[in-house]
């Protein structure tokens, strides 16, 4: 029997501020809109709460839930986010909103399969590299079965059309294959695919072509196309140094479109300034390096990859949501873990967490 260890409190406790943080900036930044359209300051307050919560008993189940388990459920976990992501896709069943169609449900309760499908991903791909450890080191059984698979995702996505969490869940893959062990001539190869794929999105979709040149020149149309970067912008430009204090932002006064989700760190930037930026930053880059700790300690190749994945994704996804809001790459839909809006994200990410705060228990991480 493995020998069990506490749970690394960095990771746990620095989760838990940031989802503090998060329900009141959630607050803060949607109490105007939620009494525009709702005509209740608090609606999103609730719901965020009510989110926040279940999230939180599925971190500690998770915690305490054997990683090694996630073995047996990989395949049929795999199954499951595929047949959801095509279901999403089916009239009358996908429910549509701001011009696309990613969620499965019952009038405003509804869940993103999308995120399902990044952790079923993660731990298939763990499991495969842990069961066959040389297929890292096979172009065909490694790279082409990686990108097999997560081509498959991420073309269902791209129907939806979601480019952003599409790109995530191909960028984390690679990570995993690489972290596997597989050559760096691969990754080149990879590389060059991903630019190609990139040129064939480019090419097929006009809303991205529209994005991407607003990136370049925002401010070229700023009533239309650059509106929501020029305001996201503006919030932060007017943040200085410590903000203009807690609740005093006035981009969210009907200026910023969804400050509360996507664009939540601009408002963070108005209300708390640099340093609060920084500050939130800061932690994140903590989390993501006590993350890859718990990955390079794990016991065993499926806790290292299972890590890798979990870590990989809350990293990349902060990295792009603040590079979208600064204006850093073009502008796509990317909420921030554990501070933005939303329901099947907050739980499943926290859900996520609980997994790596599992894996460290078995991992020897000399907290002495």
């Amino acid at each position: 029997m493995k020998k069990k260890y506490p749970v690394d409190y960095g990771i746990l406790l620095t989760v838990l501020i940031l989802v503090s943080i998060g329900v009141i900036m959630v607050f803060s930044a949607s109490s105007a809109s939620a009494e525009y359209m709702y005509n209740d300051a608090y609606y999103f307050l609730k719901r965020q709460l009510l989110w926040v919560i279940l999230g939180f008993f599925a971190m500690v189940f998770m915690m305490n839930f054997d990683y090694t388990i996630l073995k047996k459920l990989a395949g049929p976990l795999l199954i499951i986010s595929i047949g959801l992501l095509i279901a999403v896709l089916i009239p009358g069943i996908g429910v549509e909103r701001y011009n696309a169609t990613r969620w499965i449900g019952v009038g405003s309760f509804t869940i993103q399969p999308s995120e399902l499908a990044k952790y079923a991903l993660i731990i298939y791909l763990a499991k495969y590299f842990d069961k066959h450890p040389d297929y890292a080191k096979s172009f065909k059984k490694g790279v082409m079965s990686v990108l097999g698979l997560a081509g498959l995702f991420f073309g269902l996505i791209m129907l939806q059309p979601n480019f952003s969490t599409a790109g995530i869940i191909f960028i984390v893959a690679v990570i995993i294959l690489f972290v596997a062990g597989a050559k760096l001539s691969f990754m080149g190869a990879l590389f060059g695919a991903g630019i190609g794929a990139a040129i064939v999105v480019f090419s097929s979709f006009k809303y991205i072509r529209e994005r991407v040149f607003t990136f370049l020149n925002p401010w070229q149309d700023i009533q239309k196309s650059g509106y929501q970067i020029v305001q996201s912008l503006y919030a932060l430009g007017s943040g200085g140094l410590f903000g203009v204090g807690l609740g005093g932002s006035r981009q969210k006064l009907m200026y910023l479109p969804m400050p509360y989700n996507d664009f939540i760190f601009s408002i963070i930037g108005e209300e708390l300034g640099l340093v609060g930026t920084v500050t939130i930053l800061l932690m994140f880059l903590y989390l993501i390096l006590r993350g890859l700790r718990v990955a390079a300690k794990a016991p065993d190749m499926f806790g290292c990859l299972l890590a890798t994945g979990i870590t990989s994704l809350i990293g990349v996804q902060t990295l792009i949501n603040v590079a979208v809001v600064t204006s850093s790459m073009p502008p796509t839909g990317v909420s921030l873990p554990f501070i933005s809006y939303g329901g099947t994200s907050t739980v499943i990410m926290m859900a996520g967490v609980g997994i790596l705060l599992n894996i460290s228990r078995s991992a020897n991480l000399d907290r002495s």
